[in-house]
């Protein structure tokens, strides 16, 4: 036995304490209502006030007994937290039970009753044996037939869950590294006393949630009294775990485990740029990246091209990766794909008409290309809302502000009848600020300043927000609106289909992976998507994919790099000619209109 068992055992028993006191506290009333009736039965406690304290202590005792019983009921009864994962049967990838077995063996633990499959970077060991499981699963697959699996079986050992980019990054010495110290932990597990203390307090955590309901909150004091009681023991408990299960997997690949654990690291950096940077603009138009674990090949791949630290590590793809233990995965990199969605978005459950998969080779132009668009319509429908009268434009060198935009031509030149002459006549905007298609219809003049006002252009948007020595009123203006309209369309759209509730008590999305973003942020993205929509239209640009940048602006196949500065120059200083300097020499025509979703 591990040296760490016996502390692990302690500290577990520590925690059945409290609840053995907790039980003891609650039968403390029925134990003296029982001393005083038998004592009034025998005649020792005669006269007053003995009956009216009897009857009242139990009152006492019959109310505390039915409190009790219905805290216990569902401490004992509620279903503890799941995680949401992708179940992996033993049929789709027998390589890999048949790994994780000889693990098991090889360091004399039982093995874990099932595999499931998350979208992070993490592996661990989930009980899934409580009732509530199994009658879950019953409702689900139906009363009378009833095929639970192996995982929800009284006593059954943790699923093993293991984080997909684990597969598709590791090769399979060093995913079998990495795993054994988390196989080696089903030994612990199955102590009774550990067991017992896991089951209490996954019962109280499951009691506090139940406590969130109406009519249910009184529920959650004591659950919430007894957690504190026993939170150190309990976290010592875990400790000790841990502690004997990586002492028991020392003796199984021990040296390559020091190597793989420099693998998780970098899984962990390039799976957050992966999702941060380019699943997210995806999962905003309303797509999902089907193969998420591909991608985060590529872009570990690219991240150790550029980290020297990271130099070597891709000599490693010469050998045999982990997601070569998988029978199909493919509709495993897919099933697991949709569920960070689900966690990290909080999108549907099941793809749909509006929530559809994208592969790699089509993102630059259904989602990058799109997403531009999209944003530069926006930004032409906050302008369009802060618009004054084409009549009274602002002249050449007064500082832009909200209600004075400049504006690129003469008001001689602009007649009545013309789209400049009305304001949200840009082709984006309508009464509550929604973009409305915009095409590149030509214009009936031929002249310059005619093809000027045929539609949404670059050159507005430089007018409006040059500020040379002013306060950035009109920036702050635009940047107000723009966030304004996003609040409405996310109020719009209301929650994800779907999304509600995550086999457990969890909200979606469980892990939002960007915090709202300011005003100032929003603005120099949508300038920069209006950019890159002008250098598409005018210049020959095309919109591309890096692997750790997301979206990004190819010009003759090579990506610029240099445009966010100059974008930040305009936004935050009302300088334009930075920006100006770049349009230029790139060939791109601020005025010419370009065309937005």
């Amino acid at each position: 036995m591990e040296a760490n068992v016996p502390s692990a055992r302690s500290r577990a028993l520590a925690v059945l304490r409290v609840r053995s006191r907790a039980s003891a506290v609650g039968l403390l009333p029925a134990a003296l209502a029982v001393v005083l009736v038998a004592a009034r039965a025998t005649g020792r406690l005669a006269g007053d006030p003995w009956p009216t304290v009897t009857l009242v202590v139990c009152v006492v005792a019959a109310l505390v007994l039915l409190v009790g019983g219905a805290f216990a009921a569902v401490v004992l009864r509620a279903s503890p937290a799941v995680t949401p994962t992708v179940p992996l049967s033993e049929a789709a990838a027998p390589d890999l039970y048949r790994l994780v077995r000889d693990l098991a063996d090889r360091m004399d633990v039982p093995p874990p009753s099932a595999i499931a499959l998350t979208p992070d970077c993490d592996s661990w060991l989930e009980d899934r044996s409580h009732a509530a499981h199994r009658r879950g699963a019953a409702r689900v697959f139906g009363a009378t037939a009833g095929p639970v699996g192996p995982e929800s079986a009284p006593g059954a050992a943790p699923v093993l869950v293991i984080g997909s980019p684990f597969l598709w990054w590791m090769r399979v010495a060093e995913l079998r590294a990495v795993l054994a110290p988390v196989v080696a932990g089903t030994g612990p597990s199955a102590h009774p006393d550990i067991a017992d203390a896991r089951g209490f307090v996954r019962g109280l955590d499951a009691a506090v949630d139940v406590g969130g309901r109406r009519g249910l909150g009184w529920i959650a004091v004591p659950a919430r009294l007894l957690l504190r009681l026993c939170r150190t023991d309990a976290a010592e408990m875990e400790r000790g775990v841990a502690a004997a299960a990586s002492e028991r997997a020392q003796g199984v690949d021990y040296g390559l485990r020091i190597v793989a654990q420099e693998q998780v690291g970098l899984a962990y950096a390039g799976w957050d740029r992966l999702l941060t940077r380019v699943a997210l603009p995806a999962w905003r138009m309303g797509r999902w990246p089907a193969h998420l674990d591909a991608g985060v090949v590529s872009a570990l791949t690219e991240l150790s091209r550029r980290d020297r630290l990271a130099e070597g590590f891709t000599s490693r793809l010469g050998e045999r990766p982990a997601c070569d233990l998988l029978e199909q995965p493919g509709l495993i990199d897919e099933a697991t794909s949709l569920l960070a969605a689900r966690l990290f978005h909080g999108g549907p459950a099941e793809a749909g008409p509006d929530w559809s998969p994208v592969d790699w080779a089509a993102y630059p132009e259904e989602v990058v290309d799109r997403k531009w668009r999209t944003e530069a319509a926006r930004l032409h429908a906050a302008l369009d809302a802060l618009a004054v009268p084409a009549g009274l434009p602002a002249g050449p060198s007064a500082p832009a502000s909200p209600s004075a935009p400049v504006s690129p031509v003469s008001p001689a030149s602009v007649s009545p009848a013309s789209p400049a002459a009305r304001p949200g006549s840009q082709g984006v905007t309508g009464a509550a600020g929604a973009a409305r298609p915009a095409t590149l219809a030509a214009a009936d003049s031929p002249s310059p300043t005619a093809d000027a006002l045929a539609g949404p252009t670059l050159e507005r948007v430089l007018g409006y927000l040059t500020d040379l020595g002013g306060e950035g009123a009109a920036g702050e203006a635009l940047a107000g609106r723009i966030t304004g309209e996003l609040a409405r369309e996310e109020r719009a759209s209301g929650p994800a289909a779907g999304a509600g509730k995550a086999r457990g008590a969890d909200t979606l999305p469980l892990f939002p992976l960007q915090p709202p973003r300011s005003g100032r942020d929003l603005l120099a993205d949508h300038v920069t998507a209006m950019v890159c929509c002008a250098a598409v239209d005018s210049a020959g640009a095309t919109p591309g994919l890096d692997w750790l940048d997301g979206p990004v602006l190819l010009v003759g196949g090579d990506r610029r790099s240099d445009l966010a500065p100059r974008v930040l120059c305009l936004v935050e200083d009302g300088n334009p000619e930075p920006l100006r300097d770049w349009l230029s020499a790139l060939g791109v025509r601020p005025e010419k209109p370009v065309r937005l979703v």
